[in-house]
């Protein structure tokens, strides 16, 4: 894998995201987590949300590791396997009369979020590409829609096909459980708790990238540069405009005087 220094380049050369790209692992153990390591609980002495942590990594530049002691949130606690009851959750209660009409419905949405196992990993270490001292499971990356676009067409020159994704405009952060478990880079639409907690704007979407396709997403981001598709868009100028009468009549009065 590319050196993640180089990456964070690379990115800034062909995306220009305005936030920092940002590296996540998830840890088995609190000893794998490295010095210098924002602790919510400990150091800031708050209790967080797992977007809210990602939010200071890409907006702050901290290395934040978080784990079941420091979760606020429990909607975004129970996929990541840092709690071992979660049936209230599974059962669709925190959906229901919020986002879905019964427990009924939320629990067909439940369903379709991938988890970890319980007890599986005790952390998430997330960490700007500039300052991660770890090799990570994956990458994530805010931007427009344009600037995702672009990494979709990076990520496809050496594979083909498509992206997918899928969303149902909450619990945003189980992406980062369904691109490690698939190794498939997927898009997001951020989820009310990013937007709140995490502070995404509404230009906003991520991508994020396992570790095995982050080489050939920045090959294809290249590639497909190289080929002329850019960000900043292009923009097409070959084209002679069309103006107010009354700037035409002065250009006639230039013409008719011989000016042109």
């Amino acid at each position: 894998m590319t050196d993640l220094k180089d990456v964070d380049r690379i990115l800034s050369t062909y995306i220009r995201p305005l936030t920092f790209p940002i590296a996540i692992k998830m840890l088995k153990s609190e000893k794998e987590i490295p010095e210098r390591t924002r602790r919510p609980l400990q150091q800031m002495k708050k209790k967080m949300a797992i977007c809210q942590g990602i939010g200071i990594a890409r907006k702050l530049g901290w290395v934040v590791a978080m784990g079941k002691e420091d979760m606020q949130c429990s909607l975004g606690a129970a996929p990541f396997g840092f709690f071992k009851d979660i049936d209230f959750f599974k059962e669709g209660n925190l959906a229901a009369g919020m986002f879905t009409a019964s427990k009924e419905i939320g629990k067909s949405e439940e369903e379709l979020v991938d988890c970890f196992d319980y007890g599986l990993y005790s952390h998430i270490l997330v960490a700007p590409l500039s300052r991660a001292v770890f090799k990570p499971d994956l990458l994530m990356v805010y931007g427009n829609p344009a600037q995702i676009m672009r990494l979709i067409q990076g990520a496809l020159y050496n594979e083909g096909g498509a992206v997918h994704s899928s969303s149902t405009g909450r619990l945003g952060c189980a992406t980062i459980i369904t691109t490690i478990k698939r190794n498939q880079c997927r898009y997001m639409v951020p989820g009310n708790g990013d937007r709140i907690f995490g502070m995404t704007q509404d230009d906003e979407m991520s991508f994020v990238v396992p570790a095995l396709k982050i080489d050939t997403v920045l090959d294809g981001l290249a590639k497909t540069h190289k080929g002329g598709i850019r960000y900043p868009i292009t923009s097409f100028y070959n084209f002679e405009a069309t103006f107010p009468p009354s700037y035409q009549e002065l250009m006639k009065i230039w013409e008719e005087k011989g000016e042109l």
